[in-house]
């Protein structure tokens, strides 16, 4: 499977996604009209290697609920991410078997060699 998953909101997913030239045999998913269903969360933990991972610590709901002074688990993680679409690092990109999570230079450049 060949997927994005953006905000469309995002001028950096835009800005990234643009950047790409990303073939047709890709799916766009917006996160925020067609929320990541569990199946979709458990399939970028397996090749993430964790929730956190794909957790973001930059949304405004992150310091709004004081989440940093919590310990959070694996499950906190992806509850949170399920729970509202802000706490999914974005772009996640996956290619067949890779993922790339996040807007960092060094993330998008290996995904575009990937893609």
């Amino acid at each position: 499977m060949k997927k994005i998953y953006y905000l469309s909101t995002c001028d950096t997913c835009n800005r990234i996604i643009k950047e790409l030239n990303i073939p047709s045999d890709f799916v766009l998913q917006d996160i925020k009209t067609e929320p990541v269903t569990t199946e979709q969360i458990h399939e970028m933990q397996k090749l993430a290697g964790s929730y956190e991972a794909l957790f973001s610590k930059r949304a405004r709901l992150y310091k709004e609920r004081d989440l940093k002074n919590q310990n959070l688990t694996e499950e906190d993680y992806k509850n949170l991410i399920l729970g509202h679409y802000t706490f999914l690092k974005r772009p996640v990109i996956i290619t067949e078997d890779q993922i790339f999570v996040g807007n960092a230079k060094q993330t998008v450049e290996t995904a575009k060699l990937a893609i």
